[in-house]
């Protein structure tokens, strides 16, 4: 009979084993370039199967399955930017690194999926797991957040009211909503509720122009594919935006295309130099502003990745330098530690991180807002413009170093859901694509493709009008991770010997 327990056993463990990691790669299928939002609320129904009825350690075991079957495959683009030198071993250690997050969030929806409403509690504590992952490892790194999987679909709405969290939330509902609707029909509910919510908001979307239209150019010069090595090819990067440059103003003047009230350069596609000449005369001759990425070495304390506005007749103005830096791209952290595994680390230098301020820039008779690359990934610096006036926002970005890979379609996935999160246009302009011009809405108005040289010119609404998301800011989340934690407060309670003893007691009572 022992054998047979012991062969039942390890049947059922290795369905749940595979059932996790399907969950986690379906999971992963879910986001860009992949327009499958809907996969996103299955792979929480194969999560939520899998973890029932399991106690902690089993819960964890299964969530970390599930969450390093997807950050394996969404972060494959470490790989090219890292290069053949550093091996897998960072892409793995931060695959397993953000899956300990998901291993958490398993063990304890063993806690609380007992208590009423077990499904909402359930996406509660997934969800709040994401907020630590803003913090650590590296100083935060929240690639991959369930909303990042709905740039559109029927929950993309939620975020002109709760931003990210409350998009990941119904995503989250709805998935275990179903697992729960397997057994109790009633549990229909948590499907039915956040799908209609979204698309019940999607009306209540503007889109239109309150304060008039921006004709905006932004520029994609390319750059060769080598990942790190980028580093040592500044000129050649500066060179092509350059040359894209004007081939763009030769078509304006060829009426190929319209003027621009705004022309718009990647990130760090210029290092920035003293009397700039070059730059001084293009830019003149558009006859009209310019926000320059640059990387900018002028300062006493080291360089920074900063965003400048550049006026046809004064030059050089006014700067948003990048406060959330990517890590081991822009700074090493714990170099000490770095150093075992690489001994590359002495010849990368830091840059400085910014200090968040202008990060809405006045240029072009209006407010631009501006947060750069791996920051749209955070939700503070698209708060930060809109609450300084921004009415149209821009994402300067230098995907070349991650290759040919989704990296850069999961970026602009992002800011098309920050462009719904806070009601406005969104342009995003990257060095070797993807840019594009996003509406507030979220849907793509044009876009290149990757690793071309391509000029991209668009009108654009600016709007004033400030979404509840706005509003509400970083409330939301804390007030979702305080309801979590309450809720793994009392689901301890109810687990707890003393808890069981009373009840049974006082239901002995009743008899």
């Amino acid at each position: 009979m022992a054998p047979a327990k012991r062969r039942r056993f390890s049947r059922a463990w290795a369905v749940r084993f595979a059932a996790a990691a399907a969950s986690g790669f379906v999971l992963y299928l879910s986001y860009a370039p992949r327009p499958l939002w809907w996969l996103a609320p299955l792979a929480f129904t194969g999560l939520a199967l899998v973890v029932k009825a399991r106690r902690f350690r089993g819960g964890f075991g299964y969530g970390f399955l599930f969450g390093f079957a997807f950050y394996l495959p969404l972060l494959t683009w470490l790989l090219d930017f890292l290069g053949p030198d550093f091996g897998p071993w960072p892409w793995i250690g931060l695959s397993a690194a953000l899956a300990c997050y998901s291993g958490l969030a398993g063990g304890l929806i063993t806690v609380v999926s007992k208590l009423p409403g077990g499904p909402f509690w359930s996406a509660l504590v997934f969800i709040a797991t994401e907020t630590p992952r803003t913090w650590f490892p590296f100083g935060g790194f929240p690639w991959g957040r369930v909303a990042f999987s709905q740039p559109e679909g029927a929950f993309t709405p939620l975020a002109s009211i709760g931003g990210a969290p409350l998009v990941g939330l119904a995503v989250v509902l709805t998935g275990f909503g179903l697992a729960k609707a397997l057994e109790d029909r009633r549990s229909l509910a948590f499907v039915i509720v956040p799908l209609t919510a979204g698309m019940a908001l999607w009306p209540t979307i503007g889109t239109d122009a309150q304060d008039g239209e921006l004709t905006v150019a932004t520029v994609q010069g390319n750059a060769p594919d080598i990942g790190l090595a980028l580093e040592g090819r500044r000129d050649e990067l500066r060179d092509n935006h350059l040359a894209e440059t004007r081939r763009l103003l030769a078509d304006i003047r060829a009426g190929k295309a319209p003027k621009p009230d705004l022309l718009v350069w990647p990130e760090t596609a210029t290092y920035l130099k003293q009397n700039d000449l070059v730059l001084d005369q293009l830019i003149g001759e558009f006859g009209a502003p310019a926000i320059i990425g640059t990387l900018d070495r002028t300062g006493p304390d080291g360089s920074q990745n900063s965003a400048i506005v550049w006026d046809p007749r004064t030059g050089p103005g006014q700067r948003y330098a990048k406060v959330h830096l990517v890590p081991f791209g822009e700074y090493v952290p714990s170099r000490e530690v770095a150093r075992l595994v690489t001994p590359f680390v002495d010849n990368m230098a830091d840059v400085k991180p910014g200090d968040g301020s202008n990060s809405a820039l006045s240029v072009a008779g209006t407010k631009v807002g501006v947060f750069i690359c791996y920051e749209t990934a955070f939700d503070g610096p698209g708060r930060a413009s809109v609450a300084g006036g921004a009415e149209v926002l821009l994402v300067p970005t230098n995907n070349a170093w991650y290759g040919p890979g989704e990296m850069s379609y999961q970026q602009l996935a992002m800011s098309r859901l920050r462009a719904v999160e806070h009601g406005r246009a969104a342009v995003v302009s990257a060095t070797s694509g993807v840019s594009a011009i996003v509406r507030p809405d979220g849907t793509i108005a044009r876009s290149t493709d990757l690793f071309t040289a391509a000029s991209l010119v668009e009108r654009v609404p600016l709007r004033r009008q400030t979404t509840l998301s706005d509003q509400l800011g970083a409330l939301t989340e804390y007030g979702l991770v305080g309801l979590a934690v309450a809720g793994v407060l009392a689901g301890c309670v109810l687990r707890s010997p003393l808890w069981t003893r009373r009840t049974r007691r006082d239901g002995a009572g009743t008899d």
